[in-house]
């Protein structure tokens, strides 16, 4: 190759930093780059979904903003507790990965391959490779649950195995709760109750009834990522059998749903605040309901044929409206927790 191609390749490719944060905003690897000019760092976050990552870190925040107030604070045992249910996530994508290839969902031509790389199907690892990787995480998540165990007791445990539970049974067979239209309450318990209850209760020894009912508006929008998720893939899940619950109420139905629950975390927020659960300052998280507005419209009407210019994860639709709307709100409620816990302004459970 002459050197004038050679200056014009390295213009064109990106650097590493802009790799990642490609891979962090599409899930994609970046655009004009050769699947064998992947570096690993972006092999891993494609690997591992680690776009969405977010949506755990944000539960966990909500729960540590909260612990921060109390006299039995661990600023310690709380990071070990974020990384816990971080690796958790990570563990839960690996073997979603896995148990959906083996037992046949999982395609060339399903959408899971078609809005970014999948793991087995493109060699970008082998089925005992991701399986290794899947064990490997949970080994080091275990010796964290055990550790939080030693300074907290059994409680920690009993929400480490519910969450490992409800991840493995998602998609593992026999139970594939994802089949049986239970995915959706599945995904609510997890990002809500068991991630922010069981943060909590690791960086401070206890929990409150309140704690439970601030956990509720995040886990309804991570509810509706799902629902968006599911409804985008009506058009795959229904012939093959898969009852997710847009397959079990119809679209435009599940529309509707999804627009429920994304009202509903605005609601929760504010009842969560006039219950004492929240302090007053979670309330800035209605600065999301300009972002709502946006999302409310594409629920309005059904899956457009073509995606728009440069849209990076096609077939997915409603997920990707409802992920932009979960990422602002979850955002501005940390936020107001943020301010909260800087201003000293305890929720009044603490008071």
């Amino acid at each position: 190759m002459a050197t004038g191609d050679l200056m014009k390749t390295a213009q064109l490719t990106p650097s590493l930093p802009a790799r990642w944060r490609e891979v962090l905003r599409t899930t994609n690897p970046p655009e004009g780059v050769p699947p064998e000019q992947i570096d690993l760092v972006s092999k891993w976050l494609v690997l591992t979904r680690a776009a969405v990552l977010p949506m755990t870190i944000t539960a966990g925040a909500v729960a540590g903003l909260l612990a921060v107030h109390h006299d039995d604070f661990s600023l310690g045992l709380f990071a070990l507790a974020l990384l816990g249910i971080t690796l958790a996530h990570v563990s839960n994508n690996l073997m979603n990965d896995l148990f959906d290839t083996d037992v046949g969902l999982d395609t060339e031509s399903y959408p899971r391959a078609l809005y970014a790389p999948h793991p087995i199907l493109t060699g970008m690892i082998s089925r005992r490779g991701l399986a290794a990787a899947a064990l490997i995480v949970n080994i080091v998540d275990l010796a964290i649950g055990l550790w939080l165990f030693t300074e907290r007791g059994w409680p920690v445990l009993a929400f480490a195995f519910a969450g490992f539970f409800l991840s493995a049974a998602y998609t593992a067979p026999p139970l594939r709760l994802k089949k049986r239209g239970l995915g959706e309450p599945d995904v609510f318990v997890v990002w809500g109750p068991l991630m922010v209850g069981g943060t909590y209760y690791s960086a401070v020894g206890s929990i409150p009834w309140e704690v439970w009912l601030a956990s509720v508006p995040y886990g309804l929008l991570c509810t509706a990522v799902l629902m968006g998720k599911h409804i985008d893939k009506i058009p795959w899940d229904g012939p093959e059998g898969i009852k997710t619950m847009p397959v079990l109420l119809g679209e435009a139905r599940s529309r509707r749903v999804t627009q429920g629950l994304m009202v509903a975390f605005y609601v929760t927020v504010v009842a969560s605040v006039a219950a004492g659960a929240l302090p007053w300052p979670a309330l800035l998280a209605l600065a999301a309901v300009p972002v709502l507005v946006k999302a409310w419209e594409p629920f309005n009407a059904p899956k457009p044929d073509a995606p728009p210019p440069r849209f990076p994860i096609w077939p997915l639709w409603f997920a990707a409206v409802a992920f932009l709307h979960t990422r602002r709100a979850g955002a501005l409620l940390v936020l107001g927790l943020v301010v909260a816990a800087v201003a000293g302004i305890e929720p009044r459970f603490l008071s």
